[in-house]
């Protein structure tokens, strides 16, 4: 018994990678393991310590336990290589039985248009996938035949979800005597107080993600679902001189001209934002949940965790996806693996220890923080108001939101022309998608 429950822990992708790259003629002693239904093989980068890797290890517990004959391999993965090597290494022979991807078109969706990944949609319906995961967490798991978001067959599975939302440094709160806003209004009059007092209020970082879903929350202030729809899903036509689009890009632009965000904001990094928000460099911080584990270690100051005030819908989605690959030799493993993510012991595992599960129950999680920020999570979902991130519909978006916000912190191009901008490389993105 114990030989046969024997785990495997393989190292980095930097090792495992090459060996999987270069089997790809047909070798099945690796990767995919037997096709005899006695290995099951399972790819993800997520560190022991995480949320989702405590989760994991329980779920691969229960598995051994269910599964007693069955080898269970885990290889700890790096995301950048699977994002860029995907395509390579599973038409070969040599692949995982389950493996973590990323969500949205441009990665999970190009998989299962060009038919490396398994359709879900059966197992999905028997194992009542579909009557568990909330509709805006079902939105990242299907995908239609030229890869698209939201419609048809089920290819993924994801168990934990994330959104962004606003860190305060409640103490420089207190300090101005400025109470946690729950209105846009006070969320405005809180950082024109803040920048009279000599404070810069907004940590940002204009070189990565955090000023474009800064940007995207003030849209979704403005918009509504079908606009959401549109510009996510392709569901009409968008145009980036509607009042959303053009009353967010002129807010932001306001905000940089009134001084709330550094101007150097432009040449600084996710991490740069992070560490200047645990310094108390500056007092509020719109950023994702993924931060709330290294806030709860590093911060030594009294801070609180809030929604984007007056908004019903906010950046975030599920988190990263299970994917079965076709070439996978023992599919059915997989799916039961899958099945198990998804019980109540491993959901619970995610929700005590911040990891947002999609099918729990905040009321069992004891602490007080980790809880707040869950039943936020929670509530997001009852409203169906997962808005997904704005670099998500089409392949490069993401520099190009990076590059043109850059230039409206330099203020070298005006709200208009970053609306140019925007709109050109999305209208291109989606025809190459939807004619490709």
């Amino acid at each position: 018994m114990a030989s046969a429950r024997k785990r495997y822990v393989a190292g980095a992708l930097a090792l495992a990678l090459p060996l999987a790259l270069a089997a790809c003629g047909g070798d099945s002693s690796g990767g995919g393991g037997g096709s005899d239904g006695d290995t099951l093989t399972v790819w993800h980068y997520e560190n022991d310590d995480s949320a989702m890797g405590q989760a994991w290890a329980k779920a691969i517990e229960i598995f051994e336990d269910e599964h007693p004959d069955v080898t269970v391999t885990v290889e700890n993965q790096t995301f950048e290589q699977i994002q860029k090597n995907a395509k390579i290494f599973l038409t070969g022979d040599d692949v995982p039985d389950v493996m973590e991807y990323n969500k949205g078109n441009a990665t999970a969706g190009q998989l299962a248009s060009q038919g490396l990944i398994t359709p879900l949609t059966e197992e999905a319906d028997s194992r009542g996938w579909a009557d568990t995961l909330p509709d805006s967490i079902q939105t990242t798991a299907m995908y239609d035949e030229q890869g698209l978001m939201g419609s048809g067959d089920w290819y993924g599975v994801p168990n934990y979800g994330e959104f962004v939302g606003v860190y305060y440094n409640q103490d420089m709160l207190d300090a101005q005597g400025i109470a946690q806003p729950t209105t846009f209004d006070e969320f405005e009059a809180a950082l024109a107080t803040f920048k009279a007092a000599g404070i810069t209020p907004l940590a940002e970082a204009g070189a990565e993600y955090p000023l474009g879903q800064l940007w995207y929350e003030l849209v979704l202030h403005y918009g509504d679902r079908d606009l959401i729809d549109d510009y996510q899903l392709f569901a009409d036509d968008v145009d980036f001189r509607n009042e959303a689009f053009t009353q967010a890009t002129e807010k932001l632009d306001e905000w940089i001209k009134a001084g709330y965000i550094a101007s150097d904001s432009a040449a600084l990094t996710a991490e740069d934002m992070g560490v200047s928000f645990i310094n108390g460099t500056y007092p509020i911080m719109v950023s994702g949940s993924w931060w709330f584990g290294r806030l709860v270690e590093e911060i030594p100051f009294t801070w609180t965790q809030a929604l984007f005030p007056d908004n019903t819908m906010h950046p975030g989605s599920s988190g990263n996806l299970w994917v079965v690959p076709e070439n996978a030799a023992n599919k059915d493993l997989a799916y039961d693996f899958i099945d198990i993510t998804l019980r109540p012991e491993v959901q619970e595992i995610l929700g005590q220890k911040g990891g947002l599960p999609v099918a729990g129950d905040s009321s069992s999680i004891t602490d007080a923080k980790t809880k707040e920020m869950t039943e936020n999570f929670e509530s997001i979902l009852d409203e169906d108001g997962l808005a997904f991130y704005p670099d998500w519909p089409v392949p490069g978006y993401y520099d190009v939101i990076v590059s043109e916000l850059q230039s409206l912190v330099n203020q070298s191009k005006t709200p208009s022309q970053v609306l140019d901008g925007l709109s050109t490389a999305y209208q291109d993105g989606k025809t190459d998608l939807l004619e490709g």
